[in-house]
């Protein structure tokens, strides 16, 4: 049985069933998701389809895009039960969903929402419905590996949120698990576990100005004090129609083997 990671997948169905066949992947094997399946591509419906019945071997780790997903459903939610919409109509899902749009620009701003509803005639109950499954996902989930703690988490790993204070960083945090779902640079300067090993996405290495810029290829740097390995496996392809050098990637826990997907 082998162990694989991906991450960031982004409504890119079609490209995540490839990366199973590039790897050869089975039911006796083993995948772990580190979030962000839905938005920017063009299949988040797909990819809401498949995170109901992902399969037996296979653990979903919440992202930030999934999580403000469920906040849209329960916003809508709220919306609909105080206007006396039907939860099970198309039009009084769009009503609700519209009201909220007039409201903030920030509502839905990848259009996720509204295309499901649009376009695939989704219901508020099939968006509540699938809030229920993202608030069932951990926020990291840890295995052994090698001797190692290996933690997968969508954007990065604390302990506690007291090592924070101790550095010079402009980042606060609210709670740990608002780390987990956002952090960047901190993720990395400040995060990270003893003799342990940190698998993450969230900051895509294509985006020059971050620190784990790699020009989309994954991102590896060892903390010799703490004896922690980090691996940043966002590789940008939730931007891949726009970027050259966007990959997916996948990598195969028991001997850290990287395995891309890549335009043309």
């Amino acid at each position: 049985m082998s162990t694989y990671i991906m991450t960031d997948i982004h409504g890119h169905y079609d490209d995540m069933r490839e990366m199973f066949g590039k790897i050869g992947y089975s039911a006796g094997d083993r995948l772990i998701c580190a979030g962000d399946y839905i938005d920017r591509g063009p299949q988040s419906y797909e990819m809401l389809q498949w995170m109901e019945h992902p399969g037996e071997n296979v653990i979903l780790v919440r992202g930030n895009h999934d999580e403000e997903f469920a906040c849209y459903a329960d916003l809508m939610t709220v919306i609909s039960q105080k206007a006396g919409l039907e939860m099970d109509s198309v039009e009084d899902t769009l009503t609700a969903y519209q009201a909220l749009r007039q409201v903030s620009s920030y509502f839905d701003c990848y259009g996720t929402v509204g295309s499901l509803i649009q376009k695939k005639k989704v219901t508020l109950r099939q968006l509540a419905q699938w809030a229920v499954y993202i608030r069932k996902m951990p926020y990291f989930y840890e295995i052994m590996m090698g001797g190692r703690r290996c933690i997968i988490v969508h954007a990065g790993y604390v302990e506690s949120l007291e090592c924070l204070k101790k550095g010079e960083t402009d980042d606060t945090y609210d709670s740990l698990e608002e780390f987990y779902l956002t952090a960047r640079d901190a993720a990395y300067v400040y995060g990270g576990v003893k003799h342990g090993m940190i698998l993450a996405g969230h900051t895509p290495t294509t985006e020059i100005y971050e620190l784990p810029f790699n020009r989309g290829k994954v991102y590896r740097v060892y903390d010799e004090k703490d004896d922690c390995v980090f691996y940043d496996l966002d590789c940008g392809w939730g931007f891949k129609e726009s970027n050259p050098e966007a990959r997916l990637a996948c990598m195969r826990l028991e001997d850290e083997k990287i395995f891309y997907i890549q335009n043309g």
